[in-house]
């Protein structure tokens, strides 16, 4: 038998061949096999707390609908040092991301600080209409910063806890004053009222009570339950001095290796349930005053005038040039919105 000679000319042979060889890179990113992708995240939130069982079941749900194409792997109470440590780990990419309080959240959008200025929300429904009005303001801040936040959610409002009774100004400034370094402004406050702060980490703070290196410390009722304060503390101040956020965020190089559609879910997710811790953390910082009483802590009630005496200070504080981060332009718009919603009498 004969063989005619191929004549399929050279250069459809050669465009055949690039077109098939280009063909996986000119296919979207979507319809790729995607690795999975592995967000290290950690937390001063200690085992055990509502915090972790939250990231738990977060962790269980993200793993299971995206197939393990999206992995948490969870650091809890402070193993990796302070929300200072964690910030640089993230920074140099040791962990991709962490679940941090106001002052961490400030470190990498200066504006957050805006929330917790002392004596600022009177309520928790205040910070959730203020927080509704400027969510996409403070999550496009984090992005141009390299960061995405996954969700808001909260310690809540802080109290002063000691082993001295602490009602008035004066009291204050006969004590040691625990100082977190990674919140500047409680610093600047301190600095006005005249009183001995002593810098500490978080999980030293315990230490510092039970040596007496330290006679007030601050916080949300709970989180002294959860890291044990209050079984050195012997006195709480039930006045509500500052609301301090909580959020999740992320590298924003790394949130981009994850597929659009598993971002939704990422942040859908999140959001969804640290919506329902938020509405945990109020109810056990409302417990956690009534069981440190059960224990023997004893519950001051400062006078309205000597509340004022501590609004008054603080305010002067604040007036100081340089004792706040966040701009006039934010706080007038944020100040406008709570004034909106207090004069609808909400």
């Amino acid at each position: 038998m004969n063989r005619q000679p191929c004549r399929f000319p050279l250069r459809s042979i050669t465009v055949l061949l690039v077109v098939t060889l280009g063909l996986p890179l000119a296919m979207p990113a979507s319809s790729q096999a995607q690795k999975p992708v592995l967000i290290k995240v950690a937390t001063l939130a200690p085992d055990g707390s509502s915090w972790i069982k939250t990231f738990q079941a977060m962790v269980s749900e993200i793993s299971k609908k995206t197939e393990n194409k999206v992995q948490i792997r969870l650091y809890p109470g402070g193993v990796l040092g302070d929300e200072t440590d964690m910030l640089r780990k993230m920074q140099i990419g040791q962990i991709q991301g962490a679940a941090l309080t106001s002052g961490g959240l400030s470190a990498l959008n200066k504006e957050i600080d805006v929330l917790q200025i002392p004596f600022f929300f009177q309520n928790d429904a205040e910070v959730d209409y203020v927080l509704s009005k400027t969510d996409a303001f403070f999550r496009k801040g984090f992005e141009e910063n390299g960061y995405v936040l996954l969700g808001w959610s909260e310690a809540g409002f802080i109290n002063l806890m000691s082993t001295i009774p602490i009602q008035t100004v004066s009291d204050m400034k006969r004590a040691r004053v625990w100082v977190w370094d990674v919140s500047s402004m409680s610093k600047v406050i301190f600095d006005e009222l005249g009183v001995r702060a002593i810098p500490l980490t978080v999980p030293d703070v315990l230490v510092g009570l039970q040596t007496g290196l330290v006679d007030v410390v601050y916080g949300p009722p709970s989180g002294a339950l959860a890291l044990q304060w209050f079984t050195k503390i012997k006195y709480l101040t039930d006045v509500p001095l500052a609301y301090v956020a909580g959020g999740v965020v992320v590298r924003k190089d790394t949130f981009r290796q994850i597929a659009p559609a598993h971002q939704e879910f990422l942040l859908e997710t999140f959001q969804r349930h640290l919506n329902q811790l938020k509405t945990v953390t109020r109810r056990e910082n409302r417990d956690a005053i009534q069981v440190m009483a059960k224990h023997g802590v004893k519950i001051i009630l400062p006078t309205g005038p000597q509340i004022e005496e501590f609004r008054k200070l603080s305010d002067r504080a604040m007036a100081h040039p340089g004792s706040k981060s966040f701009s006039k332009q934010v706080f007038d718009e944020v100040s406008s919105f709570l004034a909106a919603y207090r004069k609808e009498g909400k």
